[in-house]
């Protein structure tokens, strides 16, 4: 089925409700297909915000993100209630950012940390004002894939070591070692900019 970002509550702002995850994924199941649209508006920002984060590109937000819920409308039905809706709509969209990278071939152009540094320290000196906000993403952007993700969800979103190990399908300790990973390498990057971001 294809669906207009109207339909799926991207475009503007359905009824909200009180009920929880679970309570409007079995009205739906039961045909009410409005309590789809309280999902979307409950849950889109999170997932703009990841697919922003982990792609890089906002003229691709909008379409990946109403992707991800064309494929949680198609597959909602078949939801096992078995962990928490948010767990399997991360999952989804993670799967929808890799699809897209990979058609992207974003691994391509990642550069060596010591030439990001080199070339965000160059930054610097060519303009007076710093956007640390942008130095930040920016970074943030030369994170490999498997650390730049669960980075993400863990400090943007406020997810547990356990809910991105289940999104993600892997062990806990694998997620806090990537993200430890991530975090170091942030460090590094950043390290041009200290005085600016007081890291």
């Amino acid at each position: 089925m294809d669906l207009t970002k109207d339909e799926i509550g991207l475009g503007h702002t359905p009824l909200s409700s009180t009920e929880d995850d679970f309570a409007l994924i079995k009205r739906f199941i039961d045909g009410d297909e409005s309590s789809f649209r309280v999902l979307v508006l409950r849950h889109k920002d999170k997932v703009r915000n990841l697919v922003f984060l982990t792609v890089g590109n906002r003229e691709m937000v909008d379409d990946i993100s109403q992707d991800v819920f064309i494929t949680v409308f198609n597959k909602l039905k078949s939801f096992r209630f078995e962990s928490q809706f948010t767990t399997w709509l991360y999952r989804i969209t993670v799967n929808k950012c890799k699809d897209q990278l990979r058609k992207m071939r974003i691994r391509s152009i990642f550069v060596p940390m010591k030439d990001s540094e080199e070339e965000m320290g160059g930054m610097r000196h060519e303009a007076e004002y710093v956007d640390t906000t942008e130095i930040v993403q920016q970074a943030i952007a030369k994170l490999p894939e498997k650390l730049r993700v669960p980075l993400l969800m863990r400090e943007i979103d406020g997810q547990s070591y356990k809910e991105i190990a289940d999104a993600l399908g892997c062990e806990v300790g694998t997620i806090k070692s990537r993200i430890f990973r991530a975090r170091e390498s942030l460090k590094y990057l950043l390290q041009p900019f200290e005085r600016d971001l007081m890291i």
